[in-house]
């Protein structure tokens, strides 16, 4: 079946049974994570909601549970900005569950001022990135043959590419959208090499952009950053605005849809598989170094080197205190 940008959540999942699948979606306390989560719970899932504050995926949990009274919800704390936080959750996770069907890492921040995660990462690539990664290595033992991870990445990867010698601005000037396009970036480039390791198991991963919604994903943004996001449209084109059954459906349809089987790694937005689109302004379609798999190899190396060193100064600092 054909879908596209005006699709719905609804449309997507009509007729799919999803009794017995264990879900796994992060940021499901609000937003995309919260409509996500509906959704799928609505078709039978059993769905994992991990997000970083209790009460709000308390109450998030109880807003679902009013449209899908009988919706099978396990509520998990998750800080994807502390790499303890993600260790924590993937052990706890996997003491109780063998298996994940699907792991949707949905959660992320945008366009935020310059900070640092818990662990010395610049505050986007942290937990866009480095805390979906190590989250999702952690996770392996559960993610078996039919498996899938989505990796919600944006159209906004157009801003830049990943930066493998200075992740944390460092050497160079903070921007705001350098920072989010960097990390929307690594979600895409992180997808095509996910989907090459996980070949043997029968696994696949994707990354999607799922639309304009206004969301709490948009709390940092300003006068001035808006303005960046406005005069980046192509001449004429207006910012389209989706809304949250429809900008989930792309996520849905990532985990669900058999036809995806034959494309791993792809980029999907409007609930299809996006063309390769290197025009310096153009907003659709995926950048040629967002999907280049030696690019995502070096990314999936730098990886771990920097989780490995802030295991290291976190341990250093530890004992000196």
């Amino acid at each position: 079946m054909s879908f596209d940008a005006n699709s719905t959540t609804d449309d997507v999942l009509d007729g799919v049974d999803l009794t017995g699948k264990r879900i796994v979606v992060t940021g499901a306390s609000a937003g995309l994570g919260e409509g996500t989560t509906r959704s799928l719970a609505a078709h039978g899932a059993s769905v994992t909601m991990a997000a970083r504050d209790p009460e709000r995926n308390t109450a998030a949990a109880a807003r679902i549970r009013e449209s899908v009274p009988d919706a099978d919800l396990e509520l998990r704390a998750l800080d994807l900005a502390s790499l303890a936080s993600v260790r924590a959750f993937a052990a706890k996770f996997l003491a109780d569950h063998d298996r994940i069907d699907v792991l949707i890492n949905n959660a992320g921040v945008m366009a935020c001022p310059l900070a640092q995660t818990f662990d010395g990462f610049e505050m986007q690539i942290g937990t866009n990135h480095v805390g979906h990664f190590l989250l999702t290595q952690e996770l392996l033992p559960a993610i078996g043959a039919n498996s899938r991870v989505v990796a919600l990445s944006s159209a906004g990867h157009r801003f830049s590419d990943v930066d493998l010698d200075d992740p944390n601005f460092e050497t160079t000037d903070y921007d705001p959208w350098v920072a989010y396009g960097r990390s929307k970036t690594a979600n895409a480039l992180f997808a095509v090499e996910l989907d090459r390791r996980l070949a043997d198991r029968g696994a696949h991963a994707y990354s999607l952009h799922p639309g304009g919604i206004v969301t709490e994903l948009g709390r940092h943004l300003t006068e001035e950053t808006l303005a960046v996001l406005s005069d980046s449209m192509p001449a004429g084109q207006d910012m389209e605005w989706k809304t949250v059954p429809q900008g989930a459906a792309t996520s849905v349809w990532a985990a669900t849809a058999p036809e995806l089987d034959a494309h791993g790694g792809a980029y999907l937005e409007d609930c299809r598989v996006a063309e390769r689109n290197d025009i310096p302004d153009a907003r659709g379609g995926i950048k040629s170094y967002a999907i280049d798999p030696d690019r995502a190899a070096a990314l999936w190396s730098k990886s771990e080197e920097w989780i490995a060193r802030a295991a290291r100064e976190r341990s250093e600092h530890e004992r000196k205190y």
